[in-house]
């Protein structure tokens, strides 16, 4: 099986990942965007960067775990 060239390959992440984690898309796509700019300016990756841009980089994070939603707990909400 023939490959794309390295630059031209697509990254291996999808939505399905990250939906295991944050199940609204709106909610993904703010989180993927707060960490990709932090990433731009010069965040330390939690996960193995390799020579992925900072948008594939805060997916990988998303769809690790690594980058959670901030939703209200259980406890916070019953005070």
């Amino acid at each position: 099986m023939l490959r794309p060239p390295r630059e031209n390959r697509m990254a291996r992440i999808t939505i399905e990942d990250c939906a295991k984690h944050v199940p609204n898309r709106f909610h993904l796509v703010q989180m993927a965007a707060i960490r990709t700019k932090q990433l731009k300016r010069g965040a330390t990756p939690l996960v193995n960067a390799e020579e992925n841009k900072e948008v594939v980089i805060a997916l990988r994070e998303i769809a690790a775990g690594y980058i959670l939603p901030d939703y209200p707990s259980e406890t916070e909400s019953e005070d």
